[in-house]
């Protein structure tokens, strides 16, 4: 009985030992901060994948708890570096949606932009150096309403300089789609809709690169379109403002 009674200690440790090693395999057993220590150090590690998981599994055994609302902001980000811009938006409307006066929603409106800014763009693409401006605008002109929209509701927030700046590369991205469809339009013989997309770049994206050429393309479709009074006025505006361009206009 004495040996017994030795034991009795010994082998409670050992049980308890082992129900510590249990609950530690056993996420479903982990506290809300376990969740999201594992997940920031995912995080901070490249290791998307696996932060994404922790993040869901934190939001799915401890909704409510203080840990949550900044998982919920963070797998946005994880989302976006995984690329998964659709899930990174969506994490993001929801976080807005959810925490609308949150110190950092700012964030939020910016992560929006930043992935619908880069969607579509992979780093294959990047590396052949593949024409960007001919891709179709529809993420690009997401990403310019959602900078936008970040920086009329959060002048002063610590993400609006470089919104901007990427606001004014979306806008040359979007002038030069244009210009492409205008010389398609150009080649397919059809001079009025290149002339409007011409009108369109010259009326909604001033001060961007694809102007000059945009006016050429406008001289030149007057010109097949038999309009000579508008192609001549728009040679003297060339001539003004972009003499270099003169001898680009075919006859």
């Amino acid at each position: 009985m004495s040996l017994i009674k030795s034991l009795t200690p010994l082998l409670l440790i050992t049980l308890m030992l082992g129900g510590c090693a249990t609950a530690d395999l056993d996420p479903t057993k982990w506290a809300a901060e376990r969740f999201y220590n594992e997940a920031k150090h995912a995080l901070d590690n490249n290791d998307y994948e696996i932060a994404i998981k922790r993040y869901e599994d934190l939001e799915i055994h401890h909704p409510f708890s203080p840990y949550t609302q900044q998982a919920q902001l963070e797998i946005g980000y994880a989302y976006y570096k995984y690329d998964e811009p659709d899930s990174a938006i969506a994490a993001a409307d929801r976080y807005i949606k959810l925490y609308p006066r949150a110190d950092n929603v700012d964030y939020a409106y910016y992560l929006r932009g930043l992935a619908s800014f880069e969607r579509g763009l992979s780093t294959l693409d990047l590396a052949l150096g593949l024409d960007i401006t001919k891709r179709e605008p529809k993420a690009a002109k997401n990403a310019f309403i959602y900078f936008e929209e970040l920086i009329k509701r959060y002048p002063d927030s610590h993400y609006g300089d470089d919104a901007k700046r990427r606001m004014v590369d979306l806008r040359n991205r979007l002038a030069a789609y244009e210009l492409h469809v205008a010389h398609y339009y150009m080649r397919r013989g059809a001079h009025l809709s290149a002339v409007n997309r011409c009108k369109n770049i010259l009326e909604n994206y001033p001060q961007t690169p694809s102007i000059p050429d945009a006016l050429v393309t406008m001289a030149e479709a007057y010109q097949q379109l038999g309009i000579h009074d508008l192609a001549n006025d728009t040679r003297q505006v060339i001539q003004l403002n972009y003499p270099d361009k003169i001898s680009a206009i075919h006859p």
